[in-house]
């Protein structure tokens, strides 16, 4: 686990304007430092010297679909770090957020030094995975005419957790949308973790699958604890 986050942390400190700065450097810092370790893995001396994967590789599309995916989760994460008054949960938001801001930024280093879009224009996600059989199913969810990857929250559910109040049920409702935003997610770490070309890709996917796994099951007896359910 992190490093606890001070319980003090929603004081504000000398200003909200201060503070929102800070935070503000800090995920900058964190997805610069994963860009930067994306980047390492083609300078001289790395083990990989493959050509860049094509446009629509397995490799090109995880990167593009599952750094959209991990955003909302940051989102979500960063939520409930922020309104949570439950020591546990604000610890899990912390641990998800920053974990998945240093992956971001290793999948968009990633595709800078591919020169490729940082996001997938078409609009049809999960395309990458046809072979698997699963492309169909994930990426034509509809919210207002529009696909989405399996697990993503609707714009009303975000607009419902950002507005709820503290307490048990904000806490049970964030737990329900992340537990569901990690399920949906990993089908496609997994499928990146055997057909990607790069040995680096099917490396970051095969330890999302780990983290998320462990941190499925937390979430799980976290609901249980609380009396509630995972989400249908």
């Amino acid at each position: 686990m992190s490093a606890p986050i001070d319980a003090d942390e929603r004081s504000g400190g000398p200003s909200g304007l201060t503070r929102t700065l800070v935070i503000g450097a800090a995920v900058l810092a964190v997805l610069l430092l994963g860009a930067a370790v994306g980047l390492l893995v083609k300078l001289p001396g790395s083990s990989t010297t493959s050509a860049a994967p094509a446009s629509g590789s397995v490799d090109v599309g995880f990167c593009q679909d599952m750094s959209m995916h991990h955003l909302q989760g940051i989102q979500m994460a960063n939520t409930a770090r922020d309104r949570s008054t439950d020591p546990e949960i604000r610890q899990l938001a912390f641990d998800i957020s920053s974990t998945q801001l240093e992956q971001v930024g290793r999948m968009k280093g990633w595709l800078m030094m591919w020169n490729e879009h940082e996001q997938n224009i078409s609009g049809v996600y999960m395309k990458w995975m046809d072979a698997a059989g699963v492309h169909g199913h994930g990426a034509t969810t509809p919210e207002a005419g529009k696909p989405i990857m399996p697990g993503m929250a609707t714009t009303e559910e975000l607009t419902k957790l950002r507005t709820m109040p503290q307490g048990r049920d904000f806490d049970v409702y964030w737990l329900q949308l992340m537990l569901r935003h990690h399920m949906g997610g990993a089908p496609m770490a997994e499928y990146a973790s055997t057909a990607a070309g790069q040995p680096f890709v099917r490396t970051l996917s095969d330890n999302m699958l780990k983290s998320q796994s462990a941190e499925t099951d937390l979430m799980k007896d976290y609901l249980a604890k609380r009396g509630a359910a995972p989400l249908p």
